[in-house]
């Protein structure tokens, strides 16, 4: 069983340095690493090519968001497992790769194993040591996790339209529902130091809330879709209105940007049946 590694990064060179050094250390090491230099202008794809020559290195010249270049590596990988990671994320343990390969041996079934994060995003858990059990959950974060090939290459995969964000719970959503496994393991830990360049908090809520409500226009079925959507758009709504008025009066870019897309994911979709949306609800989320 062979394992690659995928990140996708735009301009945070200095945390890609770092991740890229610690990769070095694994032991195995991973058969293959594939960075994508999505939209980067900080010269990323110059460092890849003099530091790292072995990399399988994908240049975007204009920014097609981490979803589709994700996608795109999972799809030119030569691994059997793939490890997703951010720039600014990787495994605390030098035997990772050891132990992935065992735990996907032991479960055939299993889709995406996620990790704990030690993360700055979250202060509280850099000194965390009780992860809580392994249990399947419905969604991951691409910051930390471990796909398995084929399956992905079975079923839609990540939809590239998203551009950045809900590709995860989507993926999970396909998983389920298909039979196979999204678990939270604490075999692997991973430190995110979360850096805060290139990140807009208000223009990822946008993103998400689009995403998610194209997302249950492709995979729920009807007459539950457009309820759903309508409690997704409310509860969206009320997030925004915790955050401040400067929050609320935006909320509209999102729901132009989800008008726009309405024609194109209806072409796409493929609702699954209700039983299966719902025992995919019923998981829980452990991030």
């Amino acid at each position: 069983m062979e394992i690659s590694i995928m990140i996708t990064t735009h301009n945070r060179l200095s945390d890609l340095r770092q991740t890229l050094n610690v990769l070095k250390q694994l032991n195995p090491p991973a058969a293959e690493i594939l960075v994508t230099a999505d939209g980067c202008t900080d010269g990323t794809a110059d460092f890849v090519r003099q530091e790292h020559p072995a990399i399988h290195l994908i240049i975007n010249e204009t920014g097609r968001g981490s979803v589709a270049s994700r996608d795109r590596m999972m799809r030119e990988a030569a691994g059997d497992l793939v490890v997703s990671l951010d720039d600014d994320s990787y495994p605390e343990q030098a035997d990772c790769l050891t132990r992935l390969m065992k735990l996907f041996a032991e479960r055939p079934k299993l889709a995406v194993a996620h990790f704990p994060q030690h993360t700055d995003e979250y202060p509280e858990t850099l000194t965390r040591a009780d992860y809580g059990p392994p249990c399947l959950t419905r969604t991951f974060a691409n910051s930390g996790a471990c796909l398995r090939r084929s399956i992905y290459l079975e079923l839609p995969g990540f939809e590239p339209r998203f551009f950045h964000a809900y590709e995860e719970p989507d993926y999970g959503l396909q998983c389920t529902a298909n039979g196979y496994e999204i678990y939270y393991t604490p075999a692997v830990t991973i430190r995110h130091h979360y850096s805060s360049q290139a990140r807009s908090k208000i223009r990822t809520h946008h993103r998400h809330a689009r995403n998610e409500l194209w997302s249950t226009l492709m995979r729920c079925p009807f007459p539950y879709a457009p309820a759903l959507i309508g409690y997704r758009v409310f509860s969206q709504f009320r997030f925004a209105c915790k955050k401040g008025v400067s929050w609320v009066i935006q909320e509209p870019v999102w729901w132009w940007q989800a008008l726009k897309g309405i024609p194109y994911f209806l072409r796409k979709a493929k609702p699954y049946s209700w039983a299966s949306y719902r025992r995919w609800l019923s998981l829980p989320v452990k991030i």
